[in-house]
């Protein structure tokens, strides 16, 4: 009897586990295909240029690390590759590890931003 009670409450968790997942991609495949609209293909941290051929090694970064936070200017979105994504989320992990914070404005130190001053220079062009 406890067997099948066992059986019945992991058939229970892996059907809550497969919903959680698909809402997930759901919610993914939404912001990253906004995202990838809003900005160029550009991983936003080592600069290197993808194509429709690599795309799939681009990834949407959540800069406060809140999935659920996709507001429609995409301002909490950067573009990442695999490996720099990887390696920001590692950073972040390391830091919680530490009882640290990345630094005092939140930010990760270090932190190279190949579109700053655009706006102000799409301005200037016009």
């Amino acid at each position: 009897m406890a067997n099948r009670d066992d059986q019945s409450r992991q058939h229970q968790l892996d059907a809550i586990a497969a919903k959680a997942r698909k809402a997930g991609d759901v919610r993914a495949e939404g912001y990253r295909e906004r995202a990838l609209k809003l900005y160029p293909w550009i991983c936003g941290r080592c600069s290197r240029e993808f194509q429709r051929e690599n795309l799939q090694e681009l990834t949407v970064h959540h800069r406060d690390h809140n999935h659920d936070n996709n507001p429609d200017d995409g301002s909490n979105w950067e573009l990442l590759c695999l490996y720099c994504h990887d390696n920001e989320h590692q950073r972040q992990l390391e830091a919680e590890r530490n009882g640290t914070t990345v630094n005092d404005s939140g930010s990760t130190p270090g932190r190279h931003n190949p579109f700053a001053g655009l706006k102000e220079q799409l301005k200037g062009s016009d």
